[in-house]
């Protein structure tokens, strides 16, 4: 069985919700799926980094918070030399994904933060596949109306709880990213 570890810090519970979407899509693309999420210290588990490193593919994924990852999210990057130093990731697929509370807000900066982290881990990125939401009868809840094709990009208003962001369209779009992440992945085991 293809096997897929998300790993990832929520600060208010949005990314959560966007993380579980990722979930609920690579489970469509039939892979077993293990959520990791870095705790409010910067912090995963050595049976959870043991998960990782057993992983066909680990899907990152923050906040985007003042342009760039989570400071959770960092501390545990910089933890990820361990298995850095001996290329425990390398050849593993990867992909990223991102919440912040404006439209654009930066997100792109966390993704290629993401990026660059699974390059570090010499990975093979996977991105989107969605084509963009962005003819005039475009409506927000389309499918990848946000148009990121590096990795996932959600939004949710700053004053919404989890209940209410990301809107639907794009955890549809974390969906379809989800099940591309376990076809791609499968290709490759």
């Amino acid at each position: 069985m293809t096997k897929v570890a998300i790993v990832y810090h929520s600060g208010y519970g949005h990314t959560t919700k966007a993380a579980e979407a990722v979930q609920t899509g690579v489970g469509m693309g039939g892979a077993e799926v293990e959520m990791i999420k870095i705790d409010a210290e910067g912090n995963i588990t050595d049976a959870q980094w043991a998960s990782l490193a057993a992983a066909d593919a680990i899907v990152f994924g923050s906040p985007t918070y003042m342009g760039t990852v989570s400071w959770q999210f960092k501390k545990f990057a910089d933890a990820s030399s361990k298995p850095w130093y001996s290329q425990v990731w390398k050849d593993k697929i990867a992909a990223g994904f991102t919440n912040s509370a404006s439209m654009n807000g930066d997100k792109l900066s966390t993704l290629h933060y993401l990026f660059t982290l699974s390059q570090q881990h010499s990975m093979i990125w996977v991105g989107t596949g969605l084509m963009p939401a962005n003819s005039k009868a475009a409506q927000r809840n389309d499918i990848n109306y946000v148009a990121s094709f590096a990795g996932l990009m959600t939004q949710s208003p700053s004053d919404s709880t989890p209940e209410e962001g990301p809107l639907p369209g794009d955890l549809e779009t974390a969906k379809l990213f989800g099940k591309r992440i376990a076809e791609v992945t499968k290709k490759f085991k």
